[in-house]
């Protein structure tokens, strides 16, 4: 039933900025401290990589099912739970492609998450509307709400339908800026840390300028610390570099910061786990995504893994085209 969907640009250019409407920032994770099979359903704008990542998931060795009819998930739930080991984790994605998507599936979701020794997880992806358009002109594909009319008139339509879809995951994923390879890796991760059951922390650094994170839980703006980007010789590096964090951690102001930085989180991110979240996306901003904020993330990477029941990743979102 695999049928190819326009996905993330496969080059390592051609990154886009800018942010989609709507933002929406108080999502849920309602599934995630549920043990049980895994069952990922995947969902989200057309265009958004929902093929690279059902891939990505089929390599991983799930049962993968794309463009399942929306009344046959409960099905395909209990003959995963029926199978006796041979099924051990199920993959799907469903989405406007299907006629009863929109009307059926949140009752449908919400029987999978009552059924007995099922772990449903619903993952929503989405882009921004310049790289949705971009990619369905690079496809040349039609966009499925819009047949006869511009992909813009179908981007805007089915976002506007899907809210409230959206409102219902458990991670939102924006692709705007995800390369084929990154999307596939991100999938890799989130498969293996959900069968770890640890809270997996994303350390996302970010430039302002390029705007904050639709998918961010916790945002810390570093703009108050020290700029390097007026020292000459440290402007084309980035705070990966040594001669960076040498630069920012001889001014007191930022020992201080950072090591107060640190201390709350490690104060606020066991009341996460205890909450049961899978997920965790700790956003760290500077101007331009280059210096600060990520000196500022790779010292949480090294400072995070201490708390317990954590497992803490790295994603410099703008270190390239800062």
């Amino acid at each position: 039933m695999t049928r190819a969907v326009a996905g993330v640009k496969g080059g390592s250019g051609g990154r886009s900025a800018g942010s989609h409407e709507p933002k929406n920032q108080g999502r849920k994770r309602r599934s995630g401290g549920k043990l049980g099979h895994p069952f990922i359903v995947l969902t989200g704008l057309s265009g958004s990589g929902k093929s690279q990542a059902i891939r990505a998931l089929e390599d991983l060795g799930y049962f993968c099912v794309d463009n399942l009819p929306t009344t046959l998930i409960p099905t395909l739930a209990k003959l995963s739970l029926r199978a006796g080991g041979d099924i051990e984790k199920v993959a799907i994605v469903v989405d406007v492609r299907e006629g009863n998507f929109l009307s059926s599936f949140p009752n449908i979701f919400r029987r999978l998450q009552k059924m007995p020794r099922l772990n449903p997880v619903l993952i929503f992806l989405e882009a921004d509307n310049a790289a949705l358009v971009r990619r369905f002109s690079e496809t040349r594909r039609p966009h499925p709400l819009a047949p006869d009319r511009s992909v813009s008139e179908g981007i805007r339509d089915e976002r506007a339908r899907l809210n409230a879809i959206r409102a219902m995951a458990d991670e939102i994923v924006d692709t705007s800026d995800m390369t084929v390879h990154e999307l596939r890796h991100f999938f890799t991760a989130l498969s293996r840390d959900r069968s770890r059951a640890q809270l997996v922390i994303t350390v996302l650094s970010f430039g302002y300028k390029h705007g904050v994170p639709v998918d961010a839980d916790l945002v810390f703006d570093v703009r108050c610390l020290p700029n390097p980007h007026f020292v000459t010789a440290l402007r084309r590096r980035t705070g990966r570099d040594r001669a960076v964090a040498t630069f920012m951690e001889r001014e007191p102001s930022t020992r201080e910061f950072m090591d107060r930085l640190e201390d709350y989180l490690r104060y606020v991110i066991p009341y996460y786990v205890a909450e049961g979240k899978s997920y965790l996306t700790i956003a760290i901003g500077c101007t331009g995504g280059r210096h600060r904020s990520v000196m500022i993330a790779e010292r949480l990477r090294r400072a995070l893994p201490e708390v317990g029941g954590v497992r803490v990743r790295v994603r410099h979102r703008d270190i390239a085209h800062a």
